[in-house]
């Protein structure tokens, strides 16, 4: 590892040095989520360099967390996978999640906004299930935001497949949700719920893709922990 590292033979400081360093464990959320692909993992972690997280998939390469392998689709292409000691870090990500969600104050959260992570989380966890058997594409459009990224597109498949686009993607719109970029991360998160915030939101569209948004909304693993502080 590049740090100097805690020179301590106990388990924990030496943890420390493999996960501890800037970015890792916000790298290894992504990974556990089962994002392989570099430019997928630039997605998720939007603020950080393409240079760092470069330097930080090699660092969790030599450690034995990941491993990089060719893609079985597409020629060329190389993805990260969590070894089996990666798959053993699961349950830490969790619990460092859960307890975020649990101590951790609602403002201090909410002041870290960011559309293009919002959307490309929403993105990931989306459940399909109460949708229509039929390509359903929705719009949102964050009233706060400059019109350079106030728009932003999820198109889900009859397969099941969810695709974030920037730009309009030329379908038909089936729901138009409009909001402040702070209501919708509070509710992904779990600190309100679409009917405590109706307020603040606004659905037009078909009935069946807006009554049901509740349930397909791509909500965080962990808004299913109760917060303890406000």
């Amino acid at each position: 590892m590049t740090q100097a590292g805690y020179k301590q033979f106990c388990p924990v400081a030496m943890a420390s040095e493999v996960l501890c360093t800037r970015w890792t464990m916000v790298l290894m959320r992504e990974l556990v989520a089962g994002t392989t692909r570099f430019n997928d993992l630039r997605r998720g972690v939007p603020k950080m360099s393409p240079a760092l997280l470069s330097t930080r998939l090699k660092e969790l390469e030599l450690a034995g967390v990941v491993e990089r392998k060719p893609s079985k689709t597409d020629k060329g292409i190389f993805e990260y996978h969590l070894t089996e000691a990666g798959k053993d870090l699961r349950p830490v990500v969790e619990a460092i999640g859960m307890w975020g969600q649990k101590w951790v104050e609602s403002s201090l959260s909410l002041k870290n906004l960011d559309p293009s992570l919002l959307m490309w989380d929403m993105r990931r966890n989306l459940n399909p299930s109460p949708l229509p058997p039929i390509r359903t594409a929705v719009q949102f459009l964050y009233s706060d935001l400059p019109s350079t990224k106030n728009l932003w597109w999820l198109v889900i498949e009859p397969s099941g497949e969810v695709d974030l686009c920037w730009s309009d993607p030329g379908f038909e719109i089936n729901l138009y949700v409009t909001t402040d970029l702070r209501t919708m991360t509070a509710i992904w998160m779990g600190l309100g719920t679409l009917e405590s915030e109706r307020d603040k939101i606004e659905l037009l569209g078909e009935r069946q893709v807006a009554e049901t948004m509740q349930v397909w909304l791509g909500l965080s693993p962990f808004a299913k922990q109760k917060k303890l502080v406000a």
